[in-house]
């Protein structure tokens, strides 16, 4: 009986945890970032620049995208780190942006969408 307890109390205990990053649930986030942005081999610019390969690269250096000046001259390289700050509020990371989002402020969609990003590299084939 004490096993079962200890068992059910710890279920409860890690309920409020974040889970693990999860791809599948971030390409559900990423259809918010659809409206602007595409990934994947066919993708192309559109309202904002192709995301493919985007942990790892310069900000402002998509070729055929008109970056503003504040995301060209804002010397960012897209880490994990960087991109969770920057998607929670893009316009206090980088003033003047062009883009126009309020911003992503749920952790583990957060989570998910990263780990949805980081399956595309550069040519938006999947890793």
């Amino acid at each position: 009986m004490r096993g079962i307890v200890f068992v059910a109390l710890l279920a409860v205990a890690g309920a409020g945890e974040v889970r693990a990053q999860d791809a599948a649930a971030g390409e559900k986030v990423f259809g918010v970032c659809k409206t602007c942005h595409q990934i994947g081999d066919t993708a192309k610019n559109a309202v904002g620049p192709v995301l493919n390969g985007l942990i790892g690269r310069k900000a402002g250096s998509v070729a055929g995208f008109a970056y503003s000046a504040a995301n060209k001259d804002s010397g960012i390289t897209w880490d994990e780190a960087t991109f969770r700050e920057y998607i929670k509020d893009p316009k206090a990371k980088v003033p003047g942006t062009k883009m126009i989002y309020a911003g992503l402020k749920d952790e583990q969609k957060t989570n998910d969408l990263v780990a949805f990003l980081k399956q595309f590299d550069a040519d938006g084939k999947k890793k």
